[in-house]
């Protein structure tokens, strides 16, 4: 006699429903199989046709026993006489009775095949013949039934279909009524954080989960064996940790070593060490894309970091707790691994500028990086600031050298100093005391520089005066030297040809005063301007100078009344809103221009609108146009400047705003300040002097000059008066900040010009080229400075239309050397016609001076002749060759504007469009569409991949 199978509730209910509709009357049901149930007898209803039946079951081993429950069964009292018994056990058919049989369904034991019932329940004609040997899933099927029922599969039950859905009922992975269950890696390791799925699974008998488990292995990898075992274990929240974990210790120097403390962490989880690799790959490269969701926009961002950042701080722990810290704390991965890097950066900052860049590409390269983005920009920073402590500085020769070094470089160490200042994000002890190391060194070069100017600056102001400035822009001429021009006809328009005279429009320049912009804080807003929208340009340089950003010297004592009224007057001059109102309308007037002035207050719109309609009326009109913002000095006050280095536009109360209407307006903008500032940085009870009964102000007094002071007096400065030069010194109760003094900080100010389109640039002015912005010293991974040409005016932003929002969120700059870009959404490029100067004859070649150049030799190859036959109005050959020259020599990457230059510097001929070459530039270049060339940063930079290059031109030269 055989083993009978064993049927439990559902099977009995699934079989009752399918046999009582045509059993009229029947009572009872013999069933050959044993009964799994809780007890010897078990009672329920089960649904028949419309209505319902009371079933009671019983497993019996005997006919005398069958016998004796069906005589009971028969005179129990049933009201309804429509109770059913159905009986169960593993007696042979042959040893019942007609008598009894004739009483039951069928008059005879039914089969139970658990693989037609679940085919019924799945309303399938057919089922994967697979399943009939697969208890422990038809079982599973029966038991785990929604109480709706589980959805139609169609003709023919999979047994994938089957353990998918199985899948989503018993642990949560997915949903029952979905057509398709995706299952991936990705999938599987998040089930593991949700807060009952492992639990779900430990629940599971042991058939069932074994089952699973290797449905999963072939279906999402050989890492679910050991996931699932950690989830039986009750472990699942440590699933990602764990991975993470043998991921590093596996990386290690030594992971022979680690074998121990990693099986006494997983337990029995753990199968064998060769499932180890497996599992931290798997979790390896699940991580790797949960952090690149991390590094996006938005909310999901957020969430995505907080979760990754949670899973790796949990595997540290647990490294700790095992003892494998040595072992992993260096890994690519793991928190631990980038303090680690992160400590020795900091060790080494102040040795050779080439062991930094290396430490600091080794922590850039940690997965982690860009989720620590403040940490990894201060690291970059502190790598900046060590590079120019090492550099040569020669000594301040003149006002103006200093401060045209100031605005270009010394500036821009001011501006990593009070990124650094803010304290890093690690809190690490180690590099905060590296950091403070180095801000004090860096303060007391400053120092020194400060003090060199401070004695040149005492000697210039005796006879500095606009008949004799020294060869340096004053304040007081800033209107003349910057504004006017902008105001000025336009004689050409953006391609270079002359404008008729009756069509000419003058000028309308927005002049926006920052008071108290210094040229660290300017140098951050200029930089998160969106460059295909604003185009900085400056006079063209002298021959045998480069192009670069201006500044001017203040008025002594450097404070706002004395500073911005000689800056909007256009003199020398003192007063407070009246006198700038007077003075600014008088200056225009003498050019026939009319103008409109608003001060703090008058510019902000009232409740739902960003700006005042009078200032929305005013950029309308033909007028000059100036707004005073005043949100960097009132930081020196309420001490926004302590706890913040960093400046963004959205940080300055409406200009982007008033950015975006001088945009859409078509106007170009002068940003300017009236005095720079210093931070407060001295200790508490420090910087305050004795003579403080003579202050005039913070920074600037009367007497006889003491240390870390001079005395000036001329036709620029209000009488004889001691101004401080050290940083430390101050008169006043502690602020923020000061101003007022001979710092190179206060003294300069930062004069930024800026067009939204080509036709706007002024007559003997020019594009001031990316490249040439920052100094050396910031930038290791390129060059800054290319030995071309700048563009002409008609080469010179001409990257975006004129109509259009210009400024709108803020967001992160893709490059590491922009603190923020001002994002503005790119736009597509219409296809246009080449301009006649950039259509040369195909067979133009390059100079002979270049000839064994890459760029030339690129040129020359039969790829690159057979390429170009398909591109339309083709720039010519010595063109390509100058740009592929300058983007090896610039590391591979220049901005557009650039480009444009090399392609000028080669031919003579200009570029209208910078931006429409560059993608001429990738129809040429990119073959099979592989990008030998290609815009990135949304367009702002153009970049060269060298190996494409070799690969696809140096290869098949002629």
């Amino acid at each position: 006699m055989g083993t009978r199978p064993a049927v439990g509730r559902r099977a009995i209910e699934v079989l009752l429903e399918t046999e009582l509709p045509d059993a009229a009357g029947r009572r009872l049901v013999l069933v050959d199989a044993t009964y799994e149930g809780p007890g010897q007898d078990t009672e329920f209803t089960v649904r028949v046709g419309d209505g319902s039946r009371r079933v009671r079951v019983t497993d019996q081993d005997s006919p005398l026993g069958i016998c004796d429950v069906w005589q009971r069964h028969r005179t129990e009292d049933d009201p309804d006489g429509d109770s059913v018994l159905v009986v169960t056990g593993a007696v042979p058919a042959d040893q019942l009775g007609w008598d009894l049989r004739a009483h039951a369904v069928r008059h005879r034991p039914l089969a139970v095949d658990r693989a037609e019932i679940v085919k019924q329940l799945f309303g399938a004609t057919d089922a994967d013949p697979r399943m009939a040997g697969e208890r422990w899933l038809l079982d599973a099927l029966l038991e785990a039934e929604p109480a709706d029922g589980w959805p139609a599969a169609g003709a023919v039950l999979t047994r994938d279909h089957a353990v998918r859905t199985l899948l989503a009922a018993r642990l949560g992975l997915g949903d029952t009524t979905a057509d398709t269950l995706d299952l991936d890696a990705d999938t599987l390791f998040a089930w593991t954080r949700t807060p009952t799925g492992p639990a779900r699974y430990a629940a599971l008998s042991v058939p069932e989960r074994d089952g699973l488990s290797d449905w999963l292995a072939r279906t999402v990898g050989p890492a679910a064996p050991t996931l699932l075992a950690l989830a039986a274990d009750g472990r699942g929240a440590d699933v990602l940790p764990l991975g993470a974990l043998a991921s590093a210790a596996l990386a290690s120097a030594a992971p022979e070593s680690t074998g121990f403390a990693l099986g006494t962490l997983f337990g029995p989880a753990l199968a064998s060490f060769d499932a180890l690799r497996p599992f931290a790959d798997a979790v390896t490269g699940v991580l790797t894309r949960w952090i690149a969701q991390a590094e996006g926009h938005g909310q999901q961002r957020a969430d995505a970091r907080a979760r990754v950042l949670d899973i790796l701080d949990r595997a540290d722990r647990l490294a700790d707790d095992a003892r494998l810290g040595p072992l992993t704390g260096t890994d690519r991965l793991l928190p631990s691994g980038y303090r680690a890097r992160l400590r020795h950066l900091a060790s080494i900052l102040q040795g050779p500028a080439s062991e930094a860049g290396t430490a600091l590409r080794d922590l850039t390269g940690h997965h982690l990086a860009a989720l620590y983005a403040d940490s990894t920009e201060n690291a970059r920073t502190a790598v900046r600031l060590g590079r120019w402590l090492q550099e040569p500085v020669e000594p301040v020769q003149s006002v103006a050298q200093g401060v045209h070094r100031h605005m270009t470089s010394f500036g821009w160490a001011d501006m990593a100093v009070g990124i650094l200042a803010e304290g890093d994000t690690s809190q690490d002890p180690a590099v905060a005391g590296a950091y403070q190391r180095l801000i004090g060194a860096v303060r007391a070069r400053r120092a020194a520089l400060d003090e060199q100017f401070a004695d040149r600056l005492s000697l210039w102001s005796e006879s500095a005066s606009k008949q004799a400035p020294g060869g340096v822009l004053l304040i007081e001429e800033v209107l003349a030297e910057a504004a006017v021009p902008l105001s000025r006809p336009i004689e050409r328009d953006g391609s270079g040809a002359p404008v008729p005279a009756a069509d000419r429009e003058r000028g309308r320049p927005l002049i926006l005063v920052l008071d108290g912009m210094s040229a660290d804080v300017a140098v951050q807003l200029a930089g998160a301007l969106d460059r295909r929208a604003w185009t900085e340009v400056v006079p063209k340089p002298r021959p045998g100078e480069e192009a670069s950003r201006r500044a001017a010297v203040s008025m002594l004592p450097s404070v706002t009344t004395i500073s911005r009224a000689s800056l909007l007057c256009g003199r020398p001059t003192e007063g407070g809103q009246s006198t700038e109102r007077a003075g600014f309308a008088a200056f225009w007037k003498k050019r026939h221009r009319t103008v409109q002035l608003f001060h703090k207050g008058g510019y902000e719109g009232p409740p739902g609108h960003r700006l005042a309609p009078e200032v929305l009326q005013a950029l309308a009109s033909d007028d000059i146009v100036g707004v005073v913002l005043n949100t960097v000095d009132d930081a020196l006050a309420d001490g926004r400047e302590g706890a913040r280095g960093r400046w963004t536009p959205e940080d300055i109360g409406k200009l982007p705003d008033l950015l975006n209407e001088a945009r859409n307006y078509g106007r170009p903008v002068l940003l300017v300040s009236d005095h720079g500032h210093i931070i407060d940085r001295t200790p508490r009870g420090h910087g305050q002097r004795p003579q403080a009964d003579k202050a005039e102000g913070a920074r600037w007094r009367t007497g006889a000059a003491g240390d870390g002071e001079i005395e000036v007096s001329g036709p620029r400065v209000r009488g004889r008066i001691t101004l401080a030069w050290n940083e430390e010194v101050r008169y006043t109760a502690r602020q923020a900040g000061y101003h007022g003094g001979a710092s190179l900080a206060e003294v300069t100010v930062p004069v930024i010009t800026l067009v939204p389109s080509a036709d706007l640039v002024p007559e003997g002015w020019t594009l001031l080229p990316a490249e040439r912005i920052a100094p050396d010293w910031w930038n290791d991974e390129r060059s800054s400075t290319i030995e071309v040409e700048p563009p002409t005016a008609e080469a010179a932003g001409a990257a975006v239309e004129s109509s259009g929002s210009a400024v709108e969120d803020v967001k992160p700059a893709a490059d590491a050397d922009t603190t923020v870009v001002l994002g503005r959404r790119p736009e597509t490029l219409a296809p246009e016609t080449p301009a006649p100067e950039t259509q040369a004859p195909e067979t133009q070649a390059p100079d002979a001076s270049g000839e064994d150049s890459v760029g030339a030799r690129a040129v020359r190859s039969a790829s690159y002749r057979s390429q170009r036959e398909f591109v339309r109005g083709a720039p010519p050959d010595r063109a390509v060759a100058a740009v592929l020259d300058a983007l090896l020599t610039a590391g591979g990457k220049l901005s557009p504007g650039a480009v444009a230059a090399a392609a000028q510097a080669a031919t003579g001929r200009s570029q209208r469009n910078p931006e429409r070459f560059a993608t001429v530039l990738e129809r040429l270049l990119n073959i099979d569409g592989y990008s030998v060339i290609r815009l990135v940063e949304s367009g702002r930079t153009v970049q060269l991949d060298k190996a494409l290059l070799e690969q696809q031109f140096l290869g098949a030269t002629a």
